[in-house]
């Protein structure tokens, strides 16, 4: 795994694997830089010192402390995403960027475009011992769709696919586990399969825009799409308990997970 510090309603039938009922609403402007009264509209192409926090007030290649662990989950459009995870007691830092895909240091537009294979994607660093990897997957869950493939309600393409960028064995195994009991609990409400790509984390790529890194504290009025399907995920307590000394990536399912559908890790990429 390598890090680049470089430039609710209830639903109605179920709906065919890979779509969602879902209302109209706004669109992420397509391969766009983040509005901004100050910005160029030429992306600067020199390297630039790396940006502090502007929540969190450190670095953002600030090391990750001992005992610490991160992970890096794609949700859609990143602004929203970030923004859930920095609110969250026991996180110590997050940043947008991009992994998942084949293209070294990629641009957003070159992204937005479908060029590259990435995902839109938060790398959230925390601290286990205040939340642990189970409830940072059930704010996952339950903050999108994980069952629409490429897209997230009106932003359409590979790069707004559900994914899960793993950093250890174990987060590996929550992954799996939660996956398979949220998919039940979505099959009994009449959603699709989930779509979410679950992976060993092979490289982040910072997104190098100043300005989309904690977009929606620097411009609080701007777009956000994230929505969740209304269906709860179980309790991070229980699913921690169960997960308790599983570390091979193989965790045997809860007994409410037994007999859920298969998904195929990567069915969106």
């Amino acid at each position: 795994m390598q890090i680049s510090r470089g430039p609710g309603q209830r639903p109605g039938p179920a709906s065919p694997p890979g779509t969602s009922r879902r209302t109209a609403r706004p669109r992420k402007p397509l391969c766009r830089t983040a509005p901004h009264p100050r910005s160029s509209p030429k992306r600067q192409e020199h390297a630039m010192p790396t940006p502090t926090h502007a929540i969190f007030n450190r670095p953002l290649d600030t090391p990750t402390p001992p005992g610490f662990e991160e992970i890096v989950l794609g949700m859609g459009c990143y602004w929203g995403v970030e923004r859930l995870f920095w609110q969250q007691p026991g996180v110590f830092l997050t940043e947008v960027g991009f992994a998942g895909g084949t293209v070294p240091n990629p641009t957003y537009k070159q992204v937005c475009g479908g060029r590259t294979g990435h995902a839109e994607v938060v790398r959230v660093v925390y601290d286990p011992s205040r939340i642990s990897t189970e409830q940072i997957l059930k704010l996952f869950w339950e903050n999108h769709d994980p069952t629409q493939g490429n897209r997230q309600g009106n932003d359409v393409g590979d790069q707004y696919r559900s994914a899960i960028f793993t950093t250890t064995d174990s987060q590996l195994a929550a992954a799996e586990m939660t996956r398979v009991d949220y998919g039940n609990r979505l099959a009994v409400e009449g959603y699709g399969r989930i779509t979410t790509q679950i992976a060993p984390l092979d490289h982040f790529w910072r997104a190098p825009e100043d300005l989309h890194q904690q977009y929606l504290h620097k411009v609080p009025d701007g777009y956000c799409a994230l929505r969740g399907t209304g269906v709860q995920a179980s309790q991070a307590s229980a699913l921690h308990e169960a997960a308790t000394g599983e570390i091979d990536g193989n965790p045997e399912p809860s007994p409410s997970s037994t007999g859920g559908s298969s998904v195929a890790a990567g069915g969106a990429a």
